[in-house]
């Protein structure tokens, strides 16, 4: 077995199955974004949960004179949009954690391959925050309430000043904050969005810092989880369907990253990822489970040969 073949299959493992602990080296940065990773299931469970208040909201406009039916709908409202105003948040953090791995994955001296050999702790959160992107993101698609109840209360907040009802809210969420967040649940895929416009910067800001070193760490995650989907030596360590669900949507990830960082993308003939061959292990999986990737990752190129 080849050298770079043992890396790949010890990426592998560490990516999508075991449980990689930091070295000495990685503990700083590994400590600082486990600290946003812990959160990541409170963070779903609440999107999960999320209701709206659509009858409420819909009640209140129908009867614009009735002030008990107005105040009922922003009371409804003002603790959806404190939740609404945590997962905005949470992504800024997720946003700082990503860079900090990606600064830590793509540093000289060595190659990303190098990197995710020796760092496979890091090389592991860099997945998992992969993995809840593009879980909040399939979540959230879910959810036209989150848009209308968002809509609502940034139509109604000026209104209630007027008629001096409970504004309390605006500490929270003032018109500052407001806009930041409108911004944010108007994208399909917040998060994704957020981690597209972080790497981003990451390569602009770091001009020092050849971009192959970011593209070529995002195109090796990409090919290892390739692998290990189309592997059956590989699938079989797999424990449980949520293994498969976490490997294909890192690389659904990683794709995309490394489209909107590298100037000709994913889909072009110089890429280094194997797009036709990530696609045809997406569609090799049962339906259910890769619709909504196979969409992320054909829209990110806007066609399919």
């Amino acid at each position: 077995m080849s050298l770079c073949v043992c890396v790949c299959v010890c990426v592998c493992v560490c990516v999508c199955v075991s449980d990689a602990q930091p070295t000495e080296g990685e503990r700083e940065v590994w400590n600082q974004v486990n600290s946003v990773l812990q959160d990541s299931e409170s963070i779903l469970s609440g999107l999960q949960a999320y209701k709206g208040a659509g009858q409420e909201i819909r009640d209140a406009i129908q009867n614009p004179n009735d002030l008990l039916l107005q105040e009922r709908a922003w009371n409804s409202v003002c603790p959806l949009v404190i939740r609404l105003k945590k997962f905005y948040s949470f992504s800024l953090r997720l946003e700082e954690a990503l860079q900090s791995l990606l600064e830590s994955l793509t540093c000289p001296p060595y190659t990303p391959t190098q990197h995710l050999e020796k760092e496979q702790a890091l090389a592991k959160q860099f997945a998992e925050i992969l993995h809840f992107t593009l879980r909040f993101d399939e979540l959230k698609m879910r959810i036209p309430a989150i848009q209308n109840d968002f809509s609502y209360y940034r139509r109604t907040i000026s209104r209630n000043r007027i008629n001096n009802m409970n504004l309390d809210i605006e500490s929270e969420v003032n018109n500052e904050m407001a806009n930041r967040m409108s911004l944010f649940y108007a994208e399909a895929t917040p998060m994704l969005k957020t981690l597209s416009n972080a790497t981003t910067n990451f390569v602009t800001e770091n001009k020092t810092l050849p971009l192959e070193n970011t593209t070529d760490c995002l195109s090796t995650m990409a090919s290892v989880c390739k692998v290990m989907l189309e592997t059956p030596d590989y699938t079989s360590r797999f424990s449980s369907e949520d293994t498969l669900l976490f490997c294909m949507r890192v690389m659904v990830g990683v794709i995309i990253l490394y489209d909107h960082v590298h100037p000709n993308g994913a889909f072009n003939k110089s890429s280094k990822i194997d797009m036709k061959g990530c696609i045809k292990v997406l569609k090799d999986q049962p339906a259910d489970n890769v619709e909504g990737l196979l969409n992320e990752t054909i829209e990110t190129n806007h066609f399919l040969e």
